[in-house]
């Protein structure tokens, strides 16, 4: 049977959002969709780029995928199913910012760096998150570092890794260069809200809105309160 939270909660689009934008709708059905921002996301479910950036309809291409990885671009293989939403945002969509939305507690991240036995025979996570071996390397061994200290860590190495991985796509590299495209990189943290970005010149994540804290303290007073 086909989920029931699936099917309260479209009614619950019918009858405000959609009824609020159905305006929106109907113009992206005629004339197609021109989002300007890529966000490249992981597919946990407590980080939707949507709900992150209060995103309307059209606004935002989205590919999630296991830690918010970027393939290194290579033509060898069968499946390429993130290295093709990349290519159709970049060459027919033609967005102009490319963000890689990394976040806290990443299950794909701490799989990798806990060495976690593989849920399958195929074990699909355990090839797919060997790309970061990598960035791993460069950070060089944990030493004396807190497990969860080197996990958080290795989430912000990742994120820079899919920016190189972003630089070997030809498509990408090229409108970077001439200025036409622009990659950015970010970090949510889940229990907290905040949102980290990157400094593309010094590699640095700082918080994007400085009262993030003190909106977080009104929003739980104002919780208690009610």
């Amino acid at each position: 049977m086909f989920p029931k939270r699936l099917t309260d909660g479209y009614r619950a689009f019918l009858d405000d959002r959609f009824a609020r934008e159905k305006g929106r709708y109907e113009t992206l059905a005629e004339q197609g969709q021109s989002p300007e921002i890529l966000i490249i996301g992981c597919c946990d479910s407590r980080v939707s780029p949507e709900v992150i950036f209060d995103a309307s309809p059209g606004e935002m291409f989205v590919i999630r995928n296991v830690a918010n990885l970027v393939p290194p671009f290579e033509t060898g293989g069968e499946f390429h199913g993130t290295s093709a939403a990349l290519e159709f945002a970049v060459q027919a969509l033609r967005v102009k910012h490319i963000v890689v939305l990394g976040h806290a507690r990443c299950g794909g991240i701490r799989a990798f760096a806990d060495e976690s036995a593989p849920l399958s025979p195929g074990d699909f996570i355990g090839q797919w998150m060997s790309m970061i071996a990598p960035a791993a390397e460069r950070m060089g061994p944990r030493g004396d570092m807190e497990f969860s200290d080197y996990v958080t860590k290795l989430e912000f190495a990742a994120i820079e890794h899919s920016l190189r991985n972003l630089m070997t796509f030809p498509c990408v590299r090229i409108l970077v260069e001439r200025g036409k495209l622009e990659l950015h990189g970010a970090y949510f943290g889940v229990a907290n809200g905040v949102l980290q970005i990157r400094d593309p010149q010094t590699g640095r994540f700082s918080p994007a809105v400085a009262d993030v804290p003190q909106r977080v303290s009104l929003f739980r007073a104002r919780d208690a309160e009610a």
